[in-house]
């Protein structure tokens, strides 16, 4: 349409047709009619939704027009033609009108005015709503109502309440990797903020980081309490106690429920019902507890374990609401008790393997004591590749042994396993120390290409260091493959840290290795270790190699345990948990007195295998074994016979009397003897077979410079 001025003016019009025929045709401007509806569309949302009251008022505060329900406010309701101050009591009602008539007259809002009521579906118990009004005008600016919005303002706080809730258990929950602590966190959130008792029961299998049995129906739960909070201090006497079971439950439709991961709203009287007996009820319910939830630990479809909370000193009850939060929490629990759980059992089945792998922790032999220690990193909750090993070998000497697999976790103890039981192989050929290293360096380097850590992966490394004492001769010979220098405190309390040419780590290749000898007296300290005990935190190493000479001087004294100086060792490393595996072994020497050692030299006549044998008889005699000369005539017989005829001269004989008779024939052949089978028409090859039968063992070894041995033990005692 044109206005009169001749300004074009948008209208919306409509047609309404009339009984008498003629039609009404209505125009207003489009602008006024978009606000209309706009208006009209606020209106009806206000009075449709359920969140906020809406009370419309004409200018005598008569309602006209409400959305108010009995079930928004407890059972409080408003009337049309009725009053909203017919909502709380006189005297607040009377202030309720005086502030809505001042809006009125004003024109000014409300907002936020506390409006108390007294909810009928929660009798003797006051409720605090919100309430706020504008004033209503006419087109000429004229009040012509109010109209007040009504909200409930107890929510608000819970709600924040909640949300702080959550949001502590999950900062506080799932941040240890152990079950019992991972419990105790989530009863720490709840308590007191939330309940005024709680405790968690864990199936017995969870604490063994196994699956819990899936149970349905009543009976024994196999539960175990592991955690509890209580607001007023200690927890009640009265009630289940840390570490005991709670009681037997009846099979009922609710704990049906509970095992399928629902959470029970419970009450005094709903559990001593259910229980039957009171005297288990009261093992469950606390003095002064009114209200309370159980929910389970549920994961995986799995009953991890239970949650009981009660509320004695705060007096509103658990509601609908507070047990799906009470869930909420305690899924989330569930799925760290359950991560916990599995962490338990895979780190219990590394650390039993690890445990299997190494030998007995204290070995007594004729050459020496010893005592190992082992620590995994971070208190436990690391497993690496640290090993000992002690191998008693031939004529009494004996192999020492510490490793160290670069690496944690199961990979590196599998692979300190299969080096541990190389070394025992190729100690069993009597190999000097260089050359077992140079095959254990190729085996390491063959596992690095099998597993394809050598091309592209993770390196496959390891340090090892190998001894070999020899109680007769007193000498230890060492071999390093890039591992820490061993300690030796000397029978007169000297202390050395001796200078090892360290040699390659396993798995480098292409370097040579060395063997040092030393002289070692009886009564010494031989302290073999992994890097972990000397780590420095400032990166200064020769200061705590400096350490540990010291200490191990000042503990290491004659008579002293070698398992108590270890253990008083690490003890000084403090409290804190070690940042990598600890491996020891201690080892005091012994040796073997001159009186039981008997040797000869012959030259390479047949006639002398006679002479041997009369003083083999002779010094078996003067040992008081005179019931072993005929076995031991033979062996000599039988190997002096072989290195005459095969190897040449000169010939060594060597008796050794300690626990076991050793006889050792050393000839300067490198040829290895065989056992082989004779045929029934053959003259000889019965010799070694004949040493095998009359011997507990029999085997033979090379030296650099003189040779082979040829060796033979027997029992002191005659079989």
């Amino acid at each position: 349409m044109r206005h009169r001025t001749g300004v074009a003016v948008d209208v919306a019009f409509r047609l309404l047709p009339s009984d008498s025929g003629r039609s009404l045709l209505l125009f207003a401007p489009m602008q006024q009619v978009k606000y209309w509806e706009q208006g009209a569309s606020l209106l009806r949302a206000l009075l449709t939704q359920g969140g906020v009251g809406i009370v419309v008022h004409d200018a005598d505060m008569t309602v006209t027009c409400t959305n108010i329900t009995p079930e928004m406010f407890g059972g409080l309701t408003v009337r049309q033609a009725g009053r909203l101050t017919n909502m709380s009591s006189p005297h607040d009602a009377e202030a309720t009108d005086a502030a809505l008539r001042q809006v009125l007259q004003t024109g000014v809002p409300l907002t936020g005015r506390k409006l108390p009521v007294w909810p009928p579906q929660s009798p003797g118990r006051q409720r605090t709503l919100s309430l706020s009004a504008f004033r209503l005008e006419d087109p000429q600016g004229a009040p012509t109502g109010v109209v007040a919005m009504v909200t409930d303002t107890a929510g608000r706080p819970q709600v924040r309440g909640e949300l702080e809730l959550l949001h502590e258990a999950a900062a506080r929950i799932g941040d240890s990797l152990d079950v019992t602590r991972a419990a105790q966190d989530l009863v720490d959130v709840l308590v007191p903020a939330f309940a005024d008792l709680a405790s968690v029961d864990l199936a017995e299998a969870v604490l063994e980081g196994d699956e819990p049995p899936k149970i349905l129906g009543g009976g024994d739960l196999h539960l175990r309490r592991v955690a509890v909070a209580c607001s007023t201090g200690g927890w009640p006497t009265t009630l289940v106690q840390y570490g005991g079971a709670p009681p037997p439950a009846p099979d009922t439709t609710d704990l049906r429920s509970w095992q399928h991961g629902q959470g029970l709203l419970i009450d005094p009287v709903k559990v001593s019902a259910a229980i039957g007996d009171p005297a288990q009820s009261r093992l469950l319910v606390p003095e002064h507890g009114h209200s309370g939830v159980w929910a389970p630990l549920f994961a995986r479809g799995l009953v991890l374990g239970s949650v009981m909370l009660w509320r004695t000193e705060q007096p509103d009850p658990f509601e609908t609401g507070d047990a799906k939060l009470v869930k909420e929490i305690v899924s989330r629990a569930a799925l760290s008790v359950d991560n916990a759980r599995r962490y338990t059992r895979e780190h219990r089945a590394v650390l039993a393997l690890q445990q299997r792998l190494l030998p007995p922790a204290t070995a007594d032999t004729p050459a020496v004591e010893t005592a190992g220690i082992y620590r995994p990193a971070g208190d436990g909750a690391e497993i690496s590749g640290d090993w000992y090993d002690v191998i008693p070998l031939p004529s009494l000497r004996v192999a020492l042994v510490v490793g160290d697999v670069v690496g944690h976790g199961l990979h590196a103890t599998a692979t300190m396993g299969r080096l541990r039981t190389a070394v025992r192989t190729l100690a069993d050929l009597e190999l000097d120390p260089t050359e077992l290293l140079t095959h254990l360096d190729d085996l390491v380097q063959q596992l690095a290409d099998e597993t394809g850590s050598g091309r592209g992966g993770d390196s496959m490394e390891a340090t090892c260091l190998y001894a070999v004492y020899d109680p007769v001769s007193r000498l230890c010979a060492l071999a390093s493959a890039g591992h820490p220098p061993p300690v030796v405190v000397r029978a007169d309390g000297t202390v050395e840290v001796i200078d090892v040419f360290p040699g390659p780590p396993l798995g480098v290749g292409g370097m040579p290795f060395e063997t040092t000898v030393i002289d070692l007296e009886p009564g010494s300290v031989l302290a073999l270790y992994t890097d972990g005990l000397i780590e420095p935190d400032d990166g200064d190493i020769d200061s705590k190699l400096v350490w540990l000479a010291d200490r191990l001087a000042a503990l290491a004294e004659p008579g002293h345990a070698l398992h108590d100086i270890g253990h008083a060792l690490l003890a000084d490393l403090g409290d804190t948990p070690p940042r990598d595996d600890i491996a020891l072994l201690l080892a005091r020497t012994r040796v073997v007195p001159a009186e039981s050692v008997a040797s000869w030299e012959f030259p390479a006549d047949p006639a002398i295998v006679t002479d041997a044998r009369q003083a083999a008889a002779r010094q078996l005699a003067a040992w008081g074994l005179a019931e072993l000369s005929f076995t031991t005539e033979l062996i000599v017989s039988e190997l002096v016979t072989n290195a005459v005829r095969y190897a040449g001269g000169p010939v060594g004989l060597r008796l050794i009397c300690e626990k076991v008779l050793v006889c050792e024939v050393v000839d300067p052949s490198n040829t290895q003897p065989r056992l082989r089978r004779a045929r029934w028409s053959d003259e000889g090859g019965r010799g070694l077979f004949l040493v095998a039968q009359l011997s507990t063992r029999w085997g033979s070894r090379y030296s650099q410079h003189s040779g082979k041995t040829i060796w033979a033990e027997q029992p002191l005692t005659p079989a």
